[in-house]
């Protein structure tokens, strides 16, 4: 399916921020709690049970939720199909604070690993396909790769959207120019989670440092890196990047990068040599980051859960 954007909206930037400001409704969806190994708690958005039915799984962006245009549009696209559909929210992103000092991380493959298993096992019988968008789609590439064939007991298909493989290059290509802008949006809500953990945790090590990040390296060095296990940012980056497990790959896979994404720039995107047999490669010139919005002003958002949910369903 070829994706062109309307010459009115080409550009990274337009691509990228205009979709946040469609307004559009989702389809009614019920949320359901689940209390995780650790004692903390996740909250999932699932529309209504059709018995029988494939079962689509969205792992949204940074700071995202079931709410992200993104979410609205797949949930929407697969409720008209007749379709089984939940957005999984990480940790502290449903509107919730969560109960433990941890919260998500672009590397979170153990986290994925016990969702996928247990809606695994509540689906049984009808293909179950996972998509993750920006972030989410990093983790679920990360996934995918040191399951390898294994993989297949748990989802048959997976697609990932927009996913920076390369966190030290998106890292840094986020500190630059009109990039900052979206910098500010993601700190405006991390740096009140990580003010919120300070005061809860008093003691617990210290992360006041990211209550005054400046920039995502800032942010992940003084809370994500040591509150998840890494020793800094950088390690950080280097050790959830998805792009050394791509070749690693068994499951059918779409991976759909746009080549103007401001996030990820074009030349660190994965080649045909860096992936698997499995995993199809789709780098249109435009898009931006998880934009792909068509058609005349004001846009559609309906191209990409179309390109999703067709790649799904082919044999």
């Amino acid at each position: 399916m070829h994706y062109e954007a309307p010459a009115w909206l080409k550009g990274a930037h337009a691509q990228t921020i205009w979709p946040l400001a469609i307004k559009g409704f989702g389809p009614k969806m019920s949320r359901k709690r689940w209390a995780t190994p650790d004692g903390d708690f996740i909250e999932l958005d699932f529309l209504p049970l059709q018995e029988k039915q494939p079962l689509v799984i969205l792992f949204h962006g940074l700071e995202g939720s079931s709410r992200s245009h993104y979410a609205r549009s797949l949930m929407r696209a697969a409720r008209d199909r007749g379709w089984n559909g939940v957005v999984v929210h990480f940790r502290g992103c449903s509107g919730v604070p969560n109960d433990q000092p941890r919260a998500y991380h672009s590397g979170d493959v153990d986290e994925l690993d016990w969702v996928l298993r247990k809606l695994a096992r509540r689906h049984p019988g009808v293909p179950r396909y996972a998509a993750g968008v920006s972030l989410g789609g990093n983790a679920l590439l990360c996934w995918l790769g040191a399951q390898g064939v294994a993989a297949h007991k748990v989802i048959h298909k997976a697609a990932a959207i927009s996913a920076p493989v390369d966190l030290t290059v998106s890292g840094h290509a986020l500190e630059h120019g009109f990039n900052q802008v979206y910098t500010r949006y993601f700190l405006s809500t991390l740096r009140k989670t990580a003010a919120y953990k300070v005061k809860k945790f008093p003691g617990m090590m210290d992360i006041s440092g990211a209550v005054t990040a400046r920039n995502l390296h800032e942010f992940d060095d003084a809370y994500t890196a040591p509150v998840h296990g890494f020793r800094d940012a950088a390690d950080y980056w280097q050790r959830a990047s998805a792009k050394p497990w791509l070749s690693q790959i068994e499951l059918p896979t779409l991976m759909l990068n746009a080549r103007n994404d401001p996030f990820l720039p074009a030349t660190a995107l994965p080649a045909r040599r860096d992936v698997s047999p499995t995993v199809l490669l789709e780098q249109p010139d435009e898009g931006g980051h998880v934009g792909f919005v068509t058609g005349p002003f004001p846009g559609r958002l309906d191209w990409l859960p179309q390109r999703i949910l067709s790649f799904f369903d082919e044999a």
